[in-house]
């Protein structure tokens, strides 16, 4: 087996990680502080003017068509740095991929290669609600047939970059006398169109500088042209791009880890007790093993969904393998870098404490950790039956 990134893969990486060094790192804890917003949506228009909003986007609709392995390892470069920046291009490549796997000829040609280009400063993936979370099949959101058009009532809830999203991708019942999640379509949305209302801004534990909003639909009506995919149909199609966006979570959270075990074990080669450096200590010396290989198993996993992916094979079971575990993983480097920290490890004035916020909600969106579990025993009993 042959585990290297290729030339393309590698020059990606580099491009991803100099990019984060140089602009993104000097403004993560500003930005986590409530600074100036408009400093990270001009480092989305930067990276996506370097061609990371459409890493595993065809050509011919403004992508840089690398692949999924490209993305992900991307995704881990830019989340070393802010997590906030790398959870809005993990949704905006999503958002391209559904569109491109599903969208008709004019809709792809209309949204990808602005969402690329970045004259979308973002896009966003409308699915979760206050009654469908864990289970998106029972949304209550219904779009209704009228002439020409559809009309949209409900709400959405959590929904990333809602303020500043050109288009959202958008879930509603549009059957409801049919099955649990057989009657449900999909819907381009774009922003400013009357009776879709931008709710109120989350107050959330970590990655501030990403906007997650409630989004409502008041008689919000839309052409017939802007559904995407056959009617009744975009519930296998919302179940289908969640696998992939794990890929980019498990992703993002591998880079916080990886981040704050950095951080840790470079501060425990300098901080000195008992007359010697703490990383001298078997304590601190097993906390980096047991940090660094798990954050490299979690590595791993990501590299396998990521190529199957790429490769066209199943990946479903091995995305949720590898989102739960990358996870588990950073939350847990994170606690040990700021154990390694001591009570400095507690403080703002250290970037770990930062990292703790911004790992923990990785194991909660994009799929709860524990649904993950289910997604996986029920693939490898399948075998058994």
């Amino acid at each position: 087996m042959y585990l290297e990134l290729n030339e393309e893969q590698k020059l990606i990486q580099d491009t991803a990680r100099d990019f984060a060094r140089a602009e993104l790192e000097p403004v993560a804890a500003q930005l986590d502080e409530g600074g100036d917003r408009s400093l990270m949506l001009g480092n989305l228009k930067k990276l996506a003017e370097l061609g990371f909003m459409g890493l595993n986007v065809r050509e011919e609709f403004g992508g840089a068509q690398a692949g999924t392995v490209a993305f992900s390892v991307a995704m881990t470069e830019i989340a070393r740095a802010c997590a906030s920046t790398a959870v809005t291009v993990s949704v905006n490549n999503m958002a391209a991929e559904v569109i491109q796997a599903i969208g008709t000829e004019e809709q792809k040609e209309a949204y990808i290669p602005r969402i690329c280009s970045g004259e979308f400063a973002a896009a966003s993936f409308a699915l979760t609600e206050n009654c469908a979370g864990s289970d998106p099949a029972g949304m209550c959101t219904q779009a209704v047939e009228d002439g020409d058009s559809y009309i949209l009532n409900g709400s959405k809830i959590f929904i990333t970059s809602a303020p500043y999203a050109g288009v959202f991708i958008v879930w509603a019942v549009t059957d409801r006398d049919a099955p649990k999640g057989k009657g449900i379509s999909c819907f381009l949305v774009e922003a400013g169109t009357p009776g879709l209302v931008i709710g109120k801004e989350e107050k959330k534990m970590g990655q501030h500088a990403s906007a997650t909003n409630e989004v409502i639909f008041q008689d919000c009506r839309v052409p017939k042209t802007a559904m995407m995919g056959k009617p009744n149909d975009g519930f296998r199609t919302a179940v289908a791009e969640l696998a992939g966006g794990r890929i980019g979570i498990g992703s993002l959270a591998l880079g916080v880890g990886l981040a704050a075990m950095d951080y840790s074990t470079g501060y425990s080669t300098e901080r000195a007790q008992f007359g010697q450096k703490i990383s001298n200590f078997q304590a601190i010396q097993w906390m980096v093993a047991d940090g660094y290989t798990e954050l490299e198993a979690a590595r791993l996993l990501l590299m396998n969904a990521a190529f199957r992916k790429q490769s066209g094979k199943s990946f479903a079971k091995e995305a949720s393998m590898a989102k739960m575990f990358a996870t588990e993983a950073a939350n847990k480097a994170c606690y040990k870098a700021i154990q390694m920290l001591g009570g400095y490890g507690y403080t703002a004035d250290f970037p770990v404490e930062r990292y703790a916020r911004d790992a923990r909600i990785t194991s909660i969106y994009e799929g709860t950790n524990e649904i993950q579990r289910v997604i996986i025993s029920r693939e490898i009993l399948r075998n058994f039956s």
